[in-house]
């Protein structure tokens, strides 16, 4: 974690030190006074040094990033003039490194500078004198910033990811449970009739639980096992009256290896079992069907009657439709699904559409 903190400071200096020294050469004509130069760029050193420093360990994170402006602001003009005078000021013996150097003559020997000219060059003499330690404060708050918001992007990149995978994995739990009880119920019955049913029906609930615990935790599985997890469900619910019911299943095969987010589709089945009164022969009915278009988009409907009275079966767990809605984009944001639900007096129905990538 050290290393971390410390890496940012570490090559904030060498940038604006090295950045600085070398401009200074240039300008300072540093190869023809060797030795005054080595002394200058030490003591810019020393202060760039500070300035970055200070800044960054400092002022950015207890003052800049903490929203407290204007104590960062006054503080830092301090931070730059103290550095200044601290290199620069008279007082010290190593303000004679900044002395100019005087104007050679033909002959060779200086003449100084005009009186007239000396205080004007003072002041020009200062800025430059504040040049280099403003450019490091300015340059390394630039790229610091820049560096705390990439940091924030990718930790709240990081953070909606962590959301996401946890609130699909919330919604695929949440696949009603109470139907497992009933199978097994139903199960059981066909064992004491010895009913040769009892058999499939096992391996049926095998398959289910398989899917549920091991298949459902993969990003995308295989539309087969999907449409098997569809069939397995709808049979052990026919289970429940030896008569039959009313269930049409259509379930398209033609690209079993399509591969999708697992339990899609299912929450639509149970709600239709859930909400239909399926039992009543009459007048209970639920129609499903899958088919695959030319354009490899998938097109799920789910169509089941509407008893006369209010009627809810298997109230404990299930997934409600604004629960899948949400599922839905998460998993295949606007426009690679579209979901209508319609509701008469005699019908509920969806029609979804989803765009397989």
């Amino acid at each position: 974690m050290m290393r971390t903190k410390k890496a940012p400071v570490i090559g904030q200096i060498l940038l604006w030190s090295s950045g600085w020294l070398l401009i200074s050469y240039l300008l300072n004509n540093g190869g023809e006074y060797p030795w005054l130069f080595f002394h200058r760029a030490l003591a810019s050193f020393i202060g760039i040094v500070s300035v970055v420093v200070v800044n960054l360990t400092f002022l950015l994170p207890k003052f800049y990033f903490q929203k407290k402006l204007w104590y960062f602001l006054v503080l830092s003009a301090i931070l730059i003039a103290a550095v200044t005078l601290l290199i620069h000021s008279s007082i010290f013996p190593w303000a004679e490194w900044f002395n100019p150097q005087p104007f050679p003559t033909r002959s060779g020997r200086g003449i100084g500078h005009p009186g007239r000219l000396r205080e004007a060059m003072k002041g020009i003499r200062w800025l430059g004198h504040v040049m280099p330690f403003l450019v490091a404060f300015l340059g390394s708050t630039l790229v610091e910033v820049a560096r705390f918001a990439n940091q924030k992007e990718k930790e709240a990149i990081r953070s909606e990811k962590e959301k996401l995978e946890t609130e699909i994995k919330f919604l695929k739990s949440q696949v009603n449970p109470h139907f497992l009880f009933n199978a097994l119920n139903n199960i059981y019955s066909l064992t004491l009739t010895r009913s040769e049913q009892a058999a499939e029906s096992v391996m049926q609930l095998s398959e289910i639980l398989r899917y549920m615990v091991y298949d459902a935790n993969e990003e995308k599985v295989p539309l087969k096992k999907e449409i098997n997890y569809i069939e397995n469900y709808v049979n052990l619910k026919l289970l429940k009256d030896s008569r039959g019911m009313n269930v049409q299943l259509d379930l398209d095969r033609s690209a079993p290896d399509l591969m999708i987010a697992p339990l899609l589709f299912i929450p639509f089945v149970e709600n239709a079992f859930k909400h239909s009164k399926i039992e009543n022969l009459e007048s209970g009915a639920i129609k499903i069907r899958l088919h695959i278009e030319t354009d490899g988009s998938l097109i799920f409907q789910v169509q089941n009657s509407v008893p006369e009275n209010d009627f809810t079966k298997d109230k404990v767990g299930g997934v409600g439709l604004e629960n899948i809605q949400k599922r839905l984009h998460l998993l295949y944001p606007e426009p690679m699904h579209l979901l209508k639900i319609e509701h008469s007096e005699q019908h509920f129905s969806i029609w979804l559409k989803i765009v397989v990538s």
